[in-house]
C-alpha cells in the first residue's frame, strides 16, 4: 500500500499570528478572528449536499515583499484523507489550530463521503468497480467526517482532495493513469463530496457550506505518485497548485506545468546522516520498518525524534533562506499515536511568541501569497540554497 526507501520514503498519500501583516499574509490571531456565521443568503447546490453564500473568517490578504525585504516563514500543515473514524483526531487538530491561530489544508478522500453500501458507484481507473486500497468508512464515520469537514471550512481551513481509492501498486497504480483517467477520478471525488446527501440518505446534517468545485484548487496524490499525468488535467480544471512531488528540498518553490509545485521536503533526521521526508509515515517507516504497532518501549524515543525532526526542518529554514516548510500527516494512531503528539508539539514550538514572523497557513493561502509576489523577488528567493542564510541585495 505504501512504497518506502531510506532518505526519501514515500508515504501515503503561529507563531505571532497577531503580526501577520508584516510582509506576509495579513490576518489576525485567534482572539480577534471574526466568528464564522451562516447567513440567510446561503443557497443549496444540487441535492443540498453543498451550498454557497456562507460566511467564514476572511482569507488573509497577501502582501507583496519589497526588494530586499526578508520573507516571513510559512509553514503548511496538511492532512491526507481527512476522515474522522471516532478517534477524535480531526477535532483535536482543529482545536489545536484554533488555539494557535493556524489554518491547515485537509486533503479529503472522496470515498470517505460514500457509504460502503454504495461502493459500486466508484469506478476507479484500471481497477475493479468499487475497489479501494483504503477502507470505506462506516456510515457513522462518514457522518463524523462530514461534520468535521463542515466545521473546518467554517474555521478558515482549506478542503483539497486526496482523490479516492489510493492505489499505489500493480497495474492499477495511479502512477499508470492517463490524464483522462485522472479527470475521471477527480470528477468522481467531487461527485461523492457534492452528492453525499443522496448517497447516504442523511437528512439531519447541514450542507457543507462551500461550492466544492470552486473550493478545490489542489491536492496530493496517493503515495506521491502520478503527478506527471495529473498536472495536465489539474491545469485544465483550473487548479493552482499540486502537493504531490516527493523528495523536495527546503528551497523556495517554482511552478511545474503551470501549477505551483509544493513538495514534501527532505528535513534533518536527528541521529542519522540522511534526511527524512516531512511526513509522519516516512518518519515511522525509518523508525519501525513500516510497522505501525512496534514495541511500546520504543515510543518515547521515537516521539522525541519525530518532534525534533520537524523542529529541525523548521529551524533550518527559519534561520536561513526562509523557504516554506510543508508537513504532511494522517489522522492515525500509528505506534501509540506518537506521530500525532510530535506534530502537535512541533506546531506549538513554531507558534511560540519568539517566532514573530511565522505564518501557519493553508496551501490555498500560501498560493495566494505566491501569486501576489513580484516574479523577480521570487526568483531571488529561489536563488538561496538549503541552509543558505538569507540576505538582502545579495
Amino acid at each position: 500500500m505504501r512504497e518506502v526507501s531510506r532518505r526519501g520514503i514515500l508515504g501515503l498519500g503561529a507563531g505571532a499570528v497577531a503580526s501577520l501583516a508584516v510582509a506576509g499574509c495579513s490576518s489576525s490571531g485567534s482572539s480577534s478572528k471574526p466568528k464564522p456565521r451562516e447567513t440567510q443568503q446561503a443557497k443549496p447546490i444540487g441535492d443540498g449536499s453543498t451550498s454557497r453564500g456562507v460566511q467564514r473568517p476572511k482569507e488573509p490578504k497577501p502582501e507583496r515583499l519589497e526588494r530586499g525585504q526578508k520573507p516571513p516563514q510559512f509553514v503548511i500543515f496538511s492532512w491526507d484523507g481527512a476522515g474522522e473514524v471516532g478517534n477524535g483526531l480531526f477535532p483535536r487538530f482543529r482545536k489545536l489550530a484554533k488555539d494557535h491561530g493556524a489554518t491547515m489544508t485537509f486533503f479529503l478522500s472522496g470515498i470517505y463521503c460514500l457509504p460502503e453500501s454504495k461502493k459500486s458507484m466508484y469506478r476507479p481507473p484500471n481497477n475493479p468497480v468499487g475497489a479501494s486500497d483504503i477502507g470505506y468508512l462506516t456510515d457513522e464515520h462518514v457522518r463524523m467526517t462530514l461534520e468535521n469537514v463542515r466545521k473546518a471550512w467554517l474555521e478558515g481551513h482549506e478542503i483539497g482532495t486526496h482523490f479516492n481509492g489510493h492505489f499505489c501498486a500493480g497495474s492499477g497504480s495511479v502512477e499508470r493513469w492517463t490524464p483522462a483517467q485522472w479527470e475521471s477520478e477527480i470528477e468522481q471525488a467531487v461527485s461523492f463530496v457534492t452528492k453525499w446527501r443522496t448517497n447516504t440518505g442523511f437528512k439531519d446534517l447541514d450542507p457543507l457550506p462551500f461550492d466544492y468545485r470552486k473550493e478545490l484548487i489542489g491536492g496530493r496524490t496517493p503515495c506521491l505518485k502520478g503527478q506527471e499525468n495529473l498536472l495536465p488535467t489539474a491545469r485544465k480544471l483550473g487548479w493552482r497548485y499540486d502537493a504531490s512531488s516527493p523528495g523536495g528540498r527546503q528551497v523556495w518553490p517554482s511552478k511545474k506545468q503551470g501549477l505551483w509545485d509544493f513538495p514534501l521536503q527532505q528535513i534533518p533526521f536527528p541521529g542519522h546522516s540522511f534526511e527524512v521526508l516531512s511526513m509522519d509515515y516516512n518518519i515511522l517507516a525509518n523508525q519501525s520498518r513500516n510497522s505501525t504497532n512496534a514495541p511500546p518501549s520504543n515510543y518515547p524515543g521515537w516521539r522525541k525524534q519525530a518532534t525534533e525532526a520537524y523542529i529541525a526542518g523548521f529551524r533550518r529554514a527559519y534561520e536561513s533562506n526562509r523557504a516554506p516548510l510543508f508537513i504532511g500527516n494522517h489522522f492515525e494512531q500509528w505506534n501509540g499515536g506518537i506521530y500525532m503528539d510530535a506534530v502537535e508539539e512541533a506546531l506549538k514550538h513554531m507558534a511560540d511568541e519568539k517566532h514573530k514572523d511565522v505564518r501557519l497557513v493553508s496551501f490555498r493561502q500560501f498560493t495566494d501569497w505566491m501569486d501576489a509576489q513580484d516574479p523577480a523577488v521570487l526568483q531571488e528567493l529561489r536563488s538561496f540554497e538549503v541552509g543558505e542564510t538569507w540576505r538582502a541585495n545579495r
